[in-house]
C-alpha cells in the first residue's frame, strides 16, 4: 500500500534510528528466536542488533558500522548466558551512503559481520535467501535487543519479541517497509522498534524477510517509538547478502578471538568491498 506524502514527511520528522522492543515480551524459549538474534555493541557505547545468517557471518544494518570503532557480537546460549565475540571484518552494502542519518539513507541500509569464531551448537543461522515480499496487512514479527522506551536505557539488553503488522512499503528517503502494532495502527502508541533494535530481524512464519533500520512514534505522541517500524526488505538483496557473506568468509581472522577488543571495523567511506579489521590505536 502507498501512504500518503504527508505521512512520509511526519515519519521523517519525528523517526530515529531504532535501538528495543516496545511492549514486547521476553523471550524465554531457548529452542525460538534466541537461536538466532544477537547484540552488537561498539567500543563508542553504541547497541545495535542483529541476525545470525552463517556461523561466522550477522547481518545487520549498516547505520550500525559506521563508527570507526572495535564491535563485538553477543548471543545467548540455551540456558541464556550470555557469548561474546569480536567482529573482525564487516561489508556495507554498496548503494548504502555513509554520513546519513537513517531516516534521510538515500540507498540500502544492510551491513554484513564476520566473526573471529563460529557460533555453533546453541545457535541457528537463518537464511535470508528464503525471504519473500510482505504484503501489506500480513503479519509480521519483530525481535530485538532494545529498551522499551526511548527514556529507559537501563531496559536494553535483554532480547524481547513482539508481533506487528505489515502497512506495506513506502518511499521515504528510500524505499522501506512499514509495520506497527496490529490493534493500534500507530493511532496510539504500541509495539514497535525502540532505541537498540537498529539491525533486528523482522520474521514471517519463522522466516527472515526484513532488517529494521528505523522507528517513529504514533501520530501525535512526541515521540519516536511505539508508531511505525521501518524496515529494509531483503527479497530484493538476497544475492549482495550471498555474495558479501561469501567473501567474508574467505577473509582470515587475525587471531582466532581477540579478548581486549582492539579490533575495529571502520565502516564509515569503504563503499560495497569487504573489509578487514585494523587494531585501534590507544
Amino acid at each position: 500500500m502507498r501512504l500518503p506524502l504527508l505521512l512520509a514527511a511526519a515519519l521523517l520528522s519525528s523517526a530515529v534510528s531504532a535501538h528495543a522492543v516496545v511492549r514486547g515480551a521476553v523471550v524465554r524459549n531457548p529452542n525460538g528466536i534466541r537461536q538466532s538474534v544477537v547484540r552488537i555493541e561498539s567500543s563508542r557505547g553504541e547497541l545495535c542488533s542483529g541476525t545470525l545468517i552463517a556461523p561466522t557471518v550477522v547481518l545487520t544494518a549498516a547505520h550500525c558500522l559506521q563508527q570507526r570503532a572495535a564491535y563485538r557480537v553477543v548471543a545467548v546460549d540455551r540456558a541464556f548466558r550470555q557469548r561474546a565475540v569480536m567482529a573482525v571484518a564487516g561489508a556495507l552494502h554498496p548503494a548504502f551512503v555513509p554520513g546519513t542519518t537513517p531516516r534521510t539513507q538515500p540507498g540500502v541500509d544492510l551491513a554484513l559481520l564476520k566473526l573471529a569464531q563460529p557460533l555453533r551448537g546453541d545457535f541457528a543461522p537463518l537464511n535470508p535467501r528464503a525471504a519473500a515480499q510482505v504484503g501489506s496487512g500480513q503479519p509480521v514479527e519483530l525481535a530485538g535487543f532494545g529498551s522499551v522506551d526511548e527514556s529507559a536505557s537501563r531496559s536494553a539488553r535483554v532480547l524481547r519479541q513482539t508481533q506487528l503488522v505489515s502497512l506495506g512499503t513506502v518511499q521515504v528517503a528510500n524505499r522501506v517497509l512499514l509495520a506497527a502494532d496490529p490493534q493500534r495502527l500507530a493511532a496510539t502508541s504500541g509495539a514497535g522498534a525502540c532505541r537498540g533494535d537498529s539491525g533486528g530481524p523482522i520474521l514471517q512464519d519463522g522466516r527472515l524477510v526484513g532488517v529494521v533500520s528505523w522507528s517513529a512514534g504514533a501520530f501525535h505522541s512526541g515521540t519516536a517509538c511505539g508508531g511505525f517500524t521501518a524496515v529494509t526488505p531483503l527479497a530484493e538483496h538476497g544475492p549482495w547478502i550471498a555474495s558479501g557473506a561469501a567473501e567474508l568468509n574467505r577473509l582470515v581472522a587475525p587471531q582466532a578471538a581477540d579478548p581486549s577488543g582492539r579490533y575495529a571495523v571502520s565502516g564509515a567511506g569503504r563503499g560495497s568491498s569487504a573489509y578487514r579489521g585494523s587494531r585501534v590505536r590507544r
